[in-house]
């Protein structure tokens, strides 16, 4: 008597039951605009966490797949917080006049950046205008002339005094091309070398020592005259610093008034006004030309000339002075090392590469201060010392700008050495799982400085009380991607293929991405079929043709063995011979794929060859699969005998590596073919992973599998007696397409669940696989027994054999 065999599934059970009828619209356009984020909200009280945690070293890594959403719902997250925080400082850079490399930063309350530099720019243009008009004025003349007037007298009185001195001496003192020389007279007029010569001796000493005289007087002029230059010059910039100080004073004043209460900007326009006074000579610059265009030279833009830029306010962060309340989201696309920190950039002059404080340049960092900044973390990561800079400042609290020359010591010029800015940001970083878990372990600061991860989900039980609310979110997606709204029945499709998406019935993906892509697709049939609202054929439509454009390959493959390149058989029975099941993956499409495993043994020492190992194209895991079978064998059949045998295992006209253990089923009902004589119905395939015990466990790609040998079956012609053995545990994961279930609902295909390797020996035997008794033997002509007995008989030949063996070696 046979025992019971498994019954194959109803069309019903080969995917979740999701109908029109589930739902209680006509179309999404009647649901709510806002569902809110279904599914996450594990994540989602992470990233608020983040969002309202004061402490500031509580930085957060987002977790997830790409598609679920997880730059969005930050990005609303964070807006929705930031609303209520005040609105961060303004910061800065400006000329440090005692040492211009280091320009000094200054913060600012919210909005008063714009305002500093406006009232820089009007006060640079306010005195461009008033000091040449106070050096051009009357009273600086009158002034300027009675200094010059002053040393002029002074100088002259001093100079008629030495001639006349020097005329009551007979001497003369004239003006040369060369400067001054000194002469002796006589009878007024000056002494010629003959007459000089014609004087006798005493008048030659008189006039000798009156001319040596006369020039110790002309030299002790001519020496006190730098000195009187000097003090003239003196007073002449006395006079010039009084009258700049005037102009300074009462234009710096104006600015002075408008930030009465910022210490930080009055300490500033001190540094100013004492740099202004002390090179007001800049203001009487003149250009040559005359002034270009219709307006008077007084409106010119002088701020902007080059003497002028020391003087400028280099705004870093200004905030717009309207703003009451609210902080900034930053979210970096590009995060260099000089969009995240800021940077110095260089002009080349005469060959050289020169910079200075204005051309210092802001960064996501100094963007986001005071509020939030989202990155990517793999955008992060694959910068050149961005991830290391990133790090340095959330732990020193400060944004310090450098260039990577600079860091590298690859180029040498003259640069700058800012003064950092305190930082208070809280940075969101948005990566998958596997770059979460590869920081944590290998970088010692991650769990330091992100100490909150959101890990988003990526599917939710399919609950009936649920399929509304995740009805809401397709319609949020529509009304974001811009289709029409769908049908009910529209949307059953949908979460049928949902639940695929996520290879379980009863689960649905909250892979959003992915749902527009196919709801973006159906509306472009849904336009082409003169449809108002995205139908349930539309969808099917979506779905056919995205399947279609991928499966060339998977046409190829299903070709090969419909015109028996590849040798797959679906009718008949062989001994040791049996249909597995694969899937490949191909980019982002995978398709399923029989393959023909054989097994051949014979009597042997127990070892059990796994080709694919041996030829190194089997994986560790399918190496796994196979030394459990061997283990069940073992443990199983012939427990008082040694194990005397010899088996090989091979996927057949496999030429790549094959892994995964959903093999290890087939692998083991060949073997049990092979050692019991008994042939496998080659109208099935199987799937599957067994233990030690011959339970029959869960694997992966169920439905790719089953789609894969029913499109050969199909391409072949249904008999009715093809199907598939699939894991009892995998019936929960079915979401089959609607080929595979109509032809199920037909009877011309069926899938059959087993839970042990016995279901699988019924089904693809025909015959009883067998218990052991109570006698410890399995029954007469059952499955087993033969296989137990073919043991025994290679035990037995074994031990003949070995006996032989050694008498001719005695007798030898």
């Amino acid at each position: 008597m046979t025992s019971r065999l498994p019954e194959a599934l109803p069309a019903s059970a080969l995917g979740a039951r999701i109908t029109a009828g589930d739902f209680g619209f006509d179309t999404t356009a009647d649901l709510p605009t806002d569902p809110g984020w279904l599914g996450q909200d594990r994540a989602v009280d992470a990233i608020r966490m983040a969002a309202g945690m004061r402490h500031g070293d509580f930085n957060a890594f987002v977790l997830g797949t790409p598609g679920s959403g997880r730059h969005r719902i930050v990005r609303a997250i964070l807006d929705e917080a930031a609303k209520t925080r005040p609105l961060p400082s303004d910061w800065v850079y400006v000329n440090n006049f005692d040492a211009p490399h280091k320009p000094r930063a200054i913060e600012l309350p919210a909005g008063q950046a714009n305002r500093l530099r406006h009232a820089m720019e009007q006060l640079i243009d306010e005195l461009a205008n008033d000091i040449p008009a106070l050096f051009e004025s009357e009273d600086y003349q009158t002034r300027r002339n009675a200094i010059e007037q002053t040393f002029a007298d002074a100088h002259e009185e001093e100079m008629t005094q030495l001639f006349e001195r020097a005329r009551s001496r007979s001497v003369a003192i004239l003006r040369t091309p060369m400067g001054f020389t000194v002469a002796g007279t006589h009878e007024g007029e000056v002494l010629t070398p003959d007459t000089y010569n014609a004087l006798s001796d005493d008048e030659r000493d008189t006039i000798d020592a009156a001319v040596d005289l006369t020039q110790d007087e002309l030299a002790e002029v001519l020496k006190s005259a730098p000195a009187r230059e000097k003090e003239h010059r003196a007073q002449v910039e006395a006079l010039n610093a009084e009258m700049a100080r005037n102009g300074v004073d009462a234009a710096i004043a104006g600015v002075q008034r408008a930030f009465p209460d910022l210490d930080a900007v009055r300490a500033y326009l001190e540094t100013v006004r004492a740099d202004l006074i002390e090179n007001a000579a800049l203001f009487l610059l003149r250009e040559d030309g005359a002034q270009d265009g219709p307006f008077p030279g007084a409106t010119s833009k002088h701020y902007a000339k080059p003497q002028f830029q020391r003087y400028a306010v280099n705004v870093i962060v200004g905030q717009p002075e309207d703003a009451d309340s609210g902080a900034p989201v930053v979210q970096e696309a590009l995060p260099t090392l000089g969009n995240l920190i800021g940077r110095i950039e260089y002009a080349s002059e005469m060959g050289a590469l020169v910079t200075n404080f204005t051309m210092i340049k802001p960064g996501a960092l100094h963007r986001a201060n005071g509020g939030f900044l989202v990155l990517d973390a793999l955008h992060v990561l694959s910068e050149p010392l961005a991830w290391d800079a990133l790090k340095r400042c959330l732990r020193t609290g400060e944004i310090a700008i450098y260039s990577p020359g600079e860091r590298l010591s690859l180029i040498s010029t003259v640069s700058l050495d800012p003064d950092p800015v305190p930082l208070r940001t809280r940075v969101i970083l948005v990566g998958e799982r596997s770059h979460y878990y590869l920081l944590s372990a290998l970088d010692p600061d991650f769990a330091h400085l992100f100490k909150l991860e959101a890990d988003f989900n990526d599917h939710m039980p399919a609950d009936p009380e649920d399929l509304t609310a995740y009805a809401g979110m397709i319609a949020a997606i529509t009304r974001k991607a811009g289709t029409r709204p769908l049908q009910a029945a529209g949307v059953a499709a949908l979460l049928r293929e949902s639940t695929r998406l996520t290879g379980d019935s009863e689960r649905l993906t909250l892979n959003t991405d992915t749902l527009s892509d196919i709801l973006r697709e159906a509306d472009h049939w849904a336009d082409g079929n003169g449809h108002d609202a995205i139908a349930e054929t539309d969808i099917e439509k979506a779905l056919h043709e995205r399947e279609r454009r991928a499966s060339r390959l998977r046409d190829l493959s299903h070709e090969a063995i419909t015109r028996e390149t590849l040798l797959i058989d679906t009718d008949g029975t062989r001994v040791g011979q049996i249909n597995a099941l694969s899937v490949l993956q191909i980019g982002g499409y995978a398709f399923g794929r029989p393959s023909r495993l054989t097994a051949r043994t014979r009597m042997g020492s127990g070892k059990l060859v796994d080709i694919e190992r041996e030829t190194e194209l089997g994986g560790p895991i399918h190496s796994k699969g196979v030394l459990i079978l061997q283990g069940y064998l073992a443990t199983t059949y012939a427990t008082d005998a040694p194990m005397s045998l010899w088996a090989s295992l091979v996927f057949e006209q496999s030429y790549g590596g094959v892994d995964g253990d959903s093999a290890s089923a087939a692998e083991l009902l060949a073997l049990i073919s092979s050692l019991s004589g008994v042939p496998v119905d080659q109208s099935f395939a199987i799937t599957g992973s067994v233990n030690q015990f011959g339970d029959i466990q869960a694997i992966g790609g169920v439905n790719e599998k089953i789609e894969g040998f029913f499109d050969i079956c199909a391409a072949r012609g249904l008999t009715g007696r093809q199907g598939v053995l699939i894991p009892q545990a995998n019936v929960k994961h079915l979401a089959l397409r609607r080929r595979v279930v109509d032809a199920v609902e037909a009877g011309t295909f069926r899938i059959v669940p087993m839970s042990h390797l016995s279901d699988a020996i019924a089904v693809l035997t025909g015959q009883e696989p067998g218990t052991r008794g109570k006698d410890g033997t399995f029954p007469e002509g059952s499955v087993n027994a033969r296989v137990e007995s073919r043991l025994h008989e290679y035990a037995a030949m074994r031990r003949t054999y070995m006996r032989a063996a050694m008498e001719q070696g005695g007798t030898s």
